[in-house]
């Protein structure tokens, strides 16, 4: 239960004075419900003005506060045509504060004639003239506050951000004064300010490095200690060991030698299974690295030990996509491998459940259905979470729920994450890397094309399909605007099906799941020869035929987004190709970006060039949902401050694993004012 002390923190916005209905919703746009979101709603910039006593020409291009006196009025005879007031400094000196819009009366009212007034503005020279346009400030002299930095805060329409500067100046003045929670020789060492004194200096001063640090180091402690925590009680949690004779896996019938780095995943996953303590790994590996094999060794681990394993995978068509490798690798042996899916009724679907129920199904595929109402298994050892930021972590509790101990988890992503993030997003977790291509895996050629030459990649697209060969093109899905992508992606499609007819095919995030996964099937068939999606493409399903992608708008791609759907192409082995289509008056750093995926197929090596060159904001976005996400941390913070947080959390958990020291106490309320003490309960299943 959250502190009293805190409450006043966690009241509703309107409780700051001056919130009505008119604010409501510029407000709930932001994001602002209750005032601790106030106070965490950082400035992002400053105006920087300097006072002047006199105008002059050299300050041009800056912002000054001086104080005018208006002298004329110049308004013109439309109601469009800008207004113009002439005003004069103490010395005589004349300049123009121009209001376009017709706003000859607020201009009036603003600047009444022979009354000095305060302005703020950025000073323009316009011909010979000097002039204001649009002042930010004018107020009577008495009224004038000290000259200074303004903070700038994110905006919704409907309010400004002097409005919110005023609105955290009262959350600030309702946050309490709190124990310190940071191990004193560290504050010391980095010359922190007190958590209070830090959030109201970074509103009054947004360019206090200092003070934005030490609330960043705030919220990254407070994720290291819940998820330390959550480790913890993982680590406590008495489970069932499985430990695998080997029976099954020595009759598997592989076609290939497993690369080093399976090998050593397996043995990691291997070791963890034999103890009693549950699992809980992620397995990081590029599409194509082999994660499947790995999988399939635990849930043959989990067999031979005499209990079931469950495979959760986030779409229909994927999950019949396992299902079909796992029946075709387990061919021979005693191994019953079964699939749920929302699509399987009737006697199919009883009869699936039985076998779960009496134990003569020993691994189960499938979707959400694998954990519904109704579902019983026997003795539900391991599961393995495919694509594992694409589920919530309530449903991942509830598939573990389904057994009578806690199961042994295996977590998959085809993400790369950061080193540097990994302690943010899955500190809780071990983590494996298959950081190895399977052999026959060639690297995948990619150019950086101008979207000016369309025409000649339409006609390489025809030569290839000439020669039998299948395709993706990928339009790219912005959140802000996407009525607009789909048109775009529609037209695409229907442009090249004007060229190609029939062997075009098209998916988008509007499409219902059975329609989507039709079209899916149709071009995992090759039914279809190209593929036009608006969404990334479902993440594992292998169309070894298809050898080209063109993604358009490359440049408006994460990386990390661009190495997954390079990925969907070479499946069969062989040469292929990917190529990126490059917007005109690229930046700089945009180009570094492409010049990266042409230049290396290594994701990890990405991944961490990409949180460099852009920051991990892609990375960090596809937490799970019911996970607390950073707001005051930025990746360039994570990447100074994680290893001492984490070290820092450590030391507080080794020395005091209950929080009930006084700085145990205090690290206390910080979970609660990070709110990490929700996600102590919910990170637990990984």
């Amino acid at each position: 239960m959250r502190p009293d002390i805190l409450n006043p923190l966690f009241a509703e916005v309107t409780a700051l004075k001056g919130i009505g209905p008119g604010l409501a919703k510029p407000l709930e746009r932001l994001g602002l419900a209750r005032a601790v979101d106030v106070a965490f709603h950082l400035p992002t910039g400053f105006i920087d003005r300097v006072s002047r006593e006199e105008l002059d020409a050299a300050d041009a291009g800056r912002i000054i506060a001086i104080t005018l006196t208006a002298v004329n009025y110049r308004f013109g005879g439309s109601a469009r045509a800008p207004a113009r007031v002439q005003a004069v400094d103490v010395k005589g000196n004349y300049v123009s504060l121009v209001f376009f819009g017709g706003n000859s009366g607020w201009a009036k009212k603003l600047l009444p004639l022979n009354e000095p007034r305060f302005v703020s503005g950025k000073l323009e020279t316009y011909g010979q003239e000097l002039q204001i346009v649009h002042p930010d400030l004018v107020l009577p002299p008495e009224e004038a506050q000290s000259v200074g930095r303004e903070a700038v805060y994110p905006c919704s329409e409907g309010i400004t951000s002097k409005r919110i500067a005023a609105l955290a100046a009262q959350a600030i003045e309702r946050a309490p004064e709190l124990p310190e929670w940071i191990e004193p020789s560290l504050k010391a060492q980095h010359r922190w300010l007190g958590w209070k004194e830090a959030l109201a200096g970074i509103h009054a001063d947004p360019a206090d490095a200092k003070a934005r640090e030490r609330l960043a180091y705030d919220e990254i402690f407070a994720n290291q200690l819940a998820l330390l925590l959550v480790r913890g009680e993982a680590r406590a949690r008495r489970g069932r060991p499985l430990a695998g004779d080997g029976r099954l896996r020595d009759r598997l019938n592989l076609p290939y030698t497993p690369t080093g780095a399976q090998a050593r995943t397996i043995r990691e996953i291997e070791g963890d299974m034999a103890q009693s303590q549950p699992m809980l790994r992620l397995l990081q590996g590029d599409v194509g690295s082999g994660k499947t094999l790995v999988a399939t060794m635990a849930l043959l681990i989990a067999a031979e030990a005499g209990a079931q394993g469950a495979m959760l995978a986030p779409t229909e068509i994927l999950a019949r996509q396992h299902f079909e490798t796992l029946t075709r690798m387990l061919s021979g042996l005693d191994v019953r491998v079964a699939i749920l899916t929302g699509r399987d009724k009737g006697k199919a679907r009883e009869a699936t459940l039985m076998g779960l129920a009496d134990g003569s199904i020993d691994i189960l595929v499938g979707t959400h259905a694998i954990f519904q109402e109704g579902v019983r298994y026997k003795d539900l050892g391991l599961v393995v979470v495919d694509e594992q930021h694409r589920f919530g972590v309530a449903e991942r509790l509830m598939l573990q729920g389904k057994a009578e101990m806690p199961p042994h988890l295996l977590a998959m992503t085809a993400t790369p994450i950061p080193r540097t993030l990994q302690l943010a997003t899955h500190g809780e977790m071990d983590v494996s890397r298959l950081d190895e291509m399977p052999p026959g895996r060639e690297p995948i050629d990619t150019s950086v094309i101008s979207e000016d030459r369309l025409t000649e990649i339409v006609e390489a697209l025809g030569r290839h399909l000439a020669s039998g060969k299948q395709a993706y093109w990928v339009c790219p899905l912005v959140e802000e605007s996407e009525k607009v992508d789909l048109a775009a992606a529609e037209a695409r499609a229907a442009e090249l099906q004007a060229r190609f007819g029939d062997k075009i095919g098209l998916v988008h995030g509007r499409m219902k799941g059975p329609e989507k996964d039709a079209v899916m099937a149709r071009f995992a068939s090759g039914e279809t020869g190209v593929l036009v999606a608006t969404t990334v493409i479902e993440v594992g399903v292998d169309v070894p035929n298809a050898t080209l992608i063109v993604i358009e708008h490359a440049d408006r791609f994460g990386l990390a987004q661009l190495h997954q759907l390079r990925g969907r192409v070479g499946r069969g082995g062989g040469k292929s190709h990917c190529v990126l289509l490059r917007g005109a008056g690229l930046s700089e750093t945009s180009r570094a970006r492409l010049a990266l995926m042409r230049d290396t197929n290594d994701g990890f090596l990405i991944a961490e060039r990409d949180l460099e060159l852009r920051g991990g904001g892609e990375l960090l976005g596809t937490r799970q949902s019911g996970e607390q996400q950073f707001r005051l941390a930025t990746p360039e913070s994570m990447q100074a401050l994680i290893v001492a947080a984490n070290a820092d959390a450590r030391l507080l958990v080794d020395q005091d694993r209950g929080l009930k020291t006084p700085r145990g106490e205090a690290a206390r309320v910080a979970l609660y004012l990070f709110e990490r003490d929700a996600a102590v309960s919910l990170l637990r299943a990984g």
